[in-house]
């Protein structure tokens, strides 16, 4: 039992090390796909199989019964530490929204735009409000609801009115 421990606090170590210093077998398995051998991976992997290993040795198994016990723990305790791993760097990144986001998204005129001047919108990109100076081809008064049709420069986009369909 004292063994399987060892290797568990072994494999705690070297997750807390990882967990410190960063991934210290980044780019030593690039070759191969995944994070199957990133640091947490394989910390995760021996501290399951030693842990898992002294329960079965601690409720009386003996030692052909817990290393297998051990081994299935660290692998399915590693897949999940890998399935975790990519999950985090996958992730979608919430990138901040720019103007270039507001092409054909629809928006409210907040200061009225006189024709061929400059007024104010207001443009819902993934739910955050982007305001914006605003050029159109016809006045349009505050309030009115508008499309985004050209970016002008990174403060200043061209609209134009939304129709609406008759009745």
């Amino acid at each position: 039992m004292t063994t399987f421990l060892v290797i568990g606090v072994l494999g705690l170590v070297l997750l807390a090390v990882g967990l410190v210093l960063g991934d210290l077998l980044d780019g030593l398995a690039d070759a191969l796909p995944g994070d199957v051998f990133s640091t947490a991976v394989i910390g995760a992997f021996v501290a399951a199989t030693g842990f898992g290993g002294a329960t079965a040795e601690a409720v009386g198994a003996p030692l052909a019964v817990s290393l297998p016990v051990g081994i299935v723990a660290g692998v399915a305790f590693g897949w999940f530490a890998a399935w975790l791993t990519r999950l985090i760097r996958d992730g979608g990144s919430d990138a901040t929204p720019s103007v270039d986001h507001t092409v054909g998204r629809s928006g409210r005129v907040v200061t009225a735009i006189p024709a061929d001047g400059l007024g104010v919108v207001d443009v819902l990109v993934s739910g955050n409000p982007v305001r914006l100076n605003a050029r159109s081809e016809q006045s349009l008064e505050a309030g009115t609801e508008v499309f985004v049709t050209t970016v002008l420069s990174p403060t200043a986009v061209e609209v134009a009115p939304v129709w609406r369909s008759l009745p």
